[in-house]
């Protein structure tokens, strides 16, 4: 029924939206809708998770999951890139961390392992257009049904510091599915690189040359 009622709202914010002339209400509707897909994503990521496969599937999951874990798991934690392993089932819920994700998200792998991806990374209340949670569970879920790798586009998506406050961050993330012998998904694999000092870097030198453009016009 919640995932029902997101749908409704979805397609209401959708449709003012379309319809809509003045900036300003632009702007709310705007919010209101990412604010929708926000709360469907977190309902199916609970209810549902990523994956859709049988239920049957999902038991043999089960099975062959640490085995499988154990054959990558060397590189895993080695490596220098940042890594977190999830479990498509209803809860997306954090498998495991390497140390180079912990150190750019500011987190523990204590604190972490077998809690749900959205209790840990929401979006940041303080940003009306935040959409990394929405498009994060779109992405997930494509590879889920895809089984193929889904490189997305930068993503803001802020992070909380060690004090709780949310700072700014963009990523460039890609998500790639593990599967079994037999081609049950068994694992989501999320890789993040943080491209914000070339994002925060980008957008100052637009507004350098828009204020320069405006001033040249002005003159």
């Amino acid at each position: 029924m919640q995932s029902y009622i997101c749908e409704q709202n979805i397609a209401h914010f959708q449709k003012l939206l379309d319809e809509a002339s003045d900036p300003a209400l632009q702007r709310t509707l705007q919010a209101l809708l990412l604010s929708a897909r926000r709360e469907l994503a977190i309902v199916e990521s609970e209810l549902s998770g990523a994956d859709g496969s049988p239920l049957e599937a999902r038991r043999r999951r089960h099975g062959d999951a640490e085995a499988i874990r154990r054959q990558f798991q060397p590189e895993f934690e080695s490596s220098p890139h940042p890594y977190m392993l999830l479990d498509p089932a209803p809860g997306l819920r954090i498998v495991d961390i390497n140390d180079a994700y912990a150190q750019a998200t500011m987190i523990n792998r204590r604190d972490v392992v077998g809690r749900s991806l959205f209790e840990i990374f929401p979006d940041n209340p303080d940003d009306p257009l935040a959409d990394g949670v929405s498009n994060l569970f779109a992405s997930l879920r494509m590879v889920a049904k895809s089984r193929q790798a889904h490189a997305m586009t930068v993503q803001r998506y802020d992070i909380r510091d060690r004090y709780g406050q949310f700072v700014e961050r963009h990523w460039q993330p890609v998500n790639s599915p593990i599967h079994d012998a037999d081609g049950v998904l068994i694992y989501l694999l999320h890789h993040v690189e943080d491209v914000t000092a070339d994002v925060l870097l980008a957008q100052g030198a637009a507004k350098t040359s828009s204020h320069a453009n405006s001033a040249h016009r002005s003159t």
